[in-house]
């Protein structure tokens, strides 16, 4: 996988340091890297505009015109998987951060290590959104990131598998999905499989999601779930 970096900084200084940065980490940790520098919000959103493939944004916050906080929400709009990461010497916008679910913030002079750390973090989330299920129906096959799966439901023969825009019906039992799954999907009651990272909050009979749907767990269950959570992340 080649990751593609935008850095974006209103100083040329600050910029090239960081892409430098981002440059060592991928030679230190043997991960290609393909890294673009833009001044502005406004140069980066005309890019995006037409590349949308974007893997990580490294957005200063205090910048002539739009500022990071705001390039960020517009990426969020359509955006949920991009990792953003927030340079910059002012610590006052860290309640914006999480309404836009940054990875993390860091304090100019960027130190290193911290920079190295926050690239494995979002290297590693990539990587996990990456992995997929085949889901065959109607003579066809879909490779749908378990990433996008919020729920898998099984109804007689089939399983359906909700997403945030379709629900795939598939001819198989929830035992066999279970085994193409990861950690993040817990058994929540017999007929149900939950990915845990949509979870927001927990219930006595039922778990929501973020898209504000609800999914039934077992009696006595609402624990173990609110521990599988806390231990997924």
């Amino acid at each position: 996988m080649i990751y593609k970096i935008a850095v974006c900084d209103d100083s040329t200084t600050d910029a090239e340091y960081i892409t430098t940065l981002v440059n060592t980490w991928s030679a230190a940790s043997e991960k290609m890297v393909h890294t673009e520098t833009f001044p502005s919000a406004e140069a980066f959103l005309f890019r995006y505009g037409e590349e949308k493939d974007y893997h990580m944004l490294l957005l200063d916050i205090e910048m002539g015109g739009q500022n990071g906080v705001e390039l960020a929400r517009k990426v969020r709009e359509e955006n949920e998987s991009v990792q953003i990461v927030f340079i910059t010497g002012f610590p006052d916008f860290m309640e914006e951060g999480y309404e836009v679910s940054a990875l993390h913030y860091l304090m100019k002079p960027v130190v290193q290590e911290k920079l190295f750390a926050v690239l494995d973090r979002a290297a590693a989330g990539l990587e996990k959104q990456e992995r997929r299920l085949a889901v065959t129906y109607d003579r066809q096959t879909d490779f749908v990131s378990l990433d996008r799966i919020l729920y898998l439901e099984a109804q007689k023969q089939y399983v359906c598998i909700h997403t945030p825009d379709r629900i795939y019906r598939m001819k198989a039992s929830l035992r066999e999905m279970e085994t193409s799954l990861d950690r993040r999907f817990f058994k929540c009651q017999r007929s149900f499989l939950v990915n845990l990272s949509h979870v927001v909050q927990i219930k006595g009979n039922c778990v929501v999601l973020k898209n504000g749907e609800e999914v039934p767990i077992s009696r006595g269950m609402a624990e173990e779930v609110s521990r599988a959570v806390i231990a997924l992340f």
